[in-house]
């Protein structure tokens, strides 16, 4: 059995300041890279898979996670409002924007160009308002499928999509 996976490229700009450059044809052809990119996850929802739940509904704590994850190396920040484990119950693109508009702000305000901020949604109006408070991508789960809008507000707003970063074959 052998494996072959295929990236994409990645190409983050967020500002003069800060400009990333990510790409790999194949791993068989060999990495091609200035920087890998280290996301790192915050959860914002009541029963996350992850940590139980620990950063929903607390502003502060929430910060100082995104500051210990920035500490740590994490680039990238994915905010994630919604929980997709298996059997949970779909929310209303006004309480994930409840969850995740709040830190968004908090975190543009004190880490600014510091750290690239991306919104786990499927949803096009929350990606929308996300990215006018300060995200600058969006990771789709599913693609662009569940919302058929989403990928024309991404296009609008020049925003990247980490929906995919890799492909496995076996």
């Amino acid at each position: 059995m052998s494996i072959e996976l295929e990236f994409v490229t990645i190409r983050l700009v967020k500002s003069t300041e800060l400009q990333y450059d990510y790409s790999v044809d194949t791993l068989s052809n060999g990495p091609s890279r200035k920087k890998t990119l280290v996301m790192g996850i915050l959860n914002l929802t009541p029963n996350s898979f992850s940590d139980g739940g620990l950063y929903f509904g607390d502003l502060a704590n929430a910060v100082a996670r995104v500051e210990q994850m920035i500490d740590e190396g994490a680039d990238i920040i994915d905010i994630g409002g919604e929980s997709t484990r298996p059997g949970s119950v779909q929310i209303s693109p006004g309480e994930e924007l409840k969850r995740i508009i709040p830190i968004i702000d908090a975190l543009s305000n004190k880490f600014g160009n510091k750290v690239v901020l991306s919104v786990d949604t499927y949803k096009s109006t929350v990606a929308y308002k996300a990215i006018q408070a300060g995200a600058e991508m969006i990771n789709s789960l599913g693609g662009f499928t569940f919302d058929n809008t989403l990928a024309d507000v991404v296009a609008a707003f020049n925003c990247q999509n980490a929906s995919h970063l890799f492909s496995a074959g076996v």
